[in-house]
This record gives structure tokens, sequence and C-alpha cells, in this order.
């Protein structure tokens, strides 16, 4: 079973640990405040009160076990930067660490961090994506411009086959999968009817996307 280190339990140390625990992976919270460890024991298989800014502190709980160890603190960078490069010294295989501004992203590299994370960012991208066009439900970004986007099928769509829109050689993107009556098929034949109830799941580089959206802009 996989294990994880969380160290900051406050809105987003929490979310990370709730999500992990429905993945059935066992959970070791750390946070100074007794208060934030009491919110989080619903959803974690153990959790310490202590001071992550302490390498002996940090030494007392086997970092090099887990799989990977999460520093989520937000409000205090100069702990998140010592914590981070404590871990690392004591043999941690992978941290994440969360950065509040984009300024605090390379040092949190050039001290330990594998990976960095910018909720704040990440977030607001996320929320520009979604609700710049009325079809958009979900947007994954994958990478290198490359993105997973889901859609509601456009009403010019309805009762069409695949293979009469041709979508590949009309607009350069891919279905990869529909969502009909909640249920994802990723099996999509050619001859297949797209229903006014479907969702769509594309995959394609930004640019193509946008010249398909902008064609169903209200």
């Amino acid at each position: 079973m996989k294990q994880a280190l969380i160290i900051g339990m406050g809105r987003f140390g929490r979310n990370i640990a709730k999500k992990l625990n429905n993945l059935d992976v066992q959970i070791l919270a750390v946070d100074i405040s007794e208060s934030n460890i009491n919110d989080v024991m619903p959803y974690v298989t153990n959790a310490v009160i202590g001071d992550a800014t302490q390498k002996e502190f940090l030494q007392t709980l086997g970092v090099s076990n887990f799989d990977v160890c999460f520093v989520t603190i937000g409000d205090d960078f100069l702990a998140s930067l010592e914590a981070t490069s404590f871990l690392k010294e004591l043999g941690a295989k992978k941290v994440v660490s969360r950065a509040a501004k984009n300024t605090q992203e390379k040092f949190l590299l050039r001290n330990g961090a594998d990976h960095v994370v910018y909720p704040e960012r990440e977030i607001g991208n996320l929320t520009a994506v979604r609700y710049f066009n009325d079809i958009i439900i979900e947007y994954i970004p994958v990478g290198d411009n490359i993105s997973i986007y889901e859609v509601s099928t456009p009403i010019d769509w309805v009762g069409k086959t695949v293979t009469e829109l041709d979508v590949r050689r009309a607009y350069h993107i891919n279905i990869i999968a529909v969502r009909t009556n909640n249920e994802v098929n990723s099996i999509i034949s050619p001859d297949y009817t797209f229903n006014q109830k479907d969702s769509i799941f594309m995959l394609g580089d930004e640019h193509n996307i946008k010249k398909f959206m902008h064609q169903f802009e209200k």
C-alpha cells in the first residue's frame, strides 16, 4: 500500500488527505497546530503534532519510507523552504511543495522539491478555461499545450456520426470518449451517432481546440 507524508494541515493539505484517503493511501499528517490535526484525523492513518522546520523532529518520522512527501504550508514560506530542504536531506523519495507566489517556485526547486504546485494559479487557469465557453464541462491540461476537454455536444453534431463529422480532419482533434447517462465509453465506433445528452472528451493541441470552441461561442 502506498504511503504519503503531508506537512501542513490547512485547507489545501486537508483536501489532499481526503483525496488520498479515497485512494486507500496510508497517510501520516503533520502540523504544528493541534486543532488542524484534530480536523484531519478522520482522513488519515496517523497524525503527529510537531514543527517540520526542525530536522531532528523530521528524522523521527522516517521520511525515506514514504512514497511521496507533501509540503503544503501556505502562509510561511521560510517554514516551507526549510521543511522541503530537510526532507530531501533525510532521503525523501519525492517531495512535492506548495508555492504561494510565482517567485517561490525556483527557490523550492533549488532546495529539494521534485515538483512545485501553485494551487491559486492552477485554480485560476482552470476557472478561466472552464467558463470562457458555455459548452465546456471540464478541462485537464496534459502538458506541452495538449489538453483534454469535456464538452457538451454541439447542436450541429446531434444526429450525426463520427464518420460524417470527420473531426480529426476537420478540426485536428481526437474524440477519446463519450459520456452518456453518466457512463463514460472510451470505445467510439466510426458509426456512433451523437446525442444531445452526450458529453464528449476531446484531446488535442490548445490552438486547435480553441479554434473549434470559437465556432460555438454564444
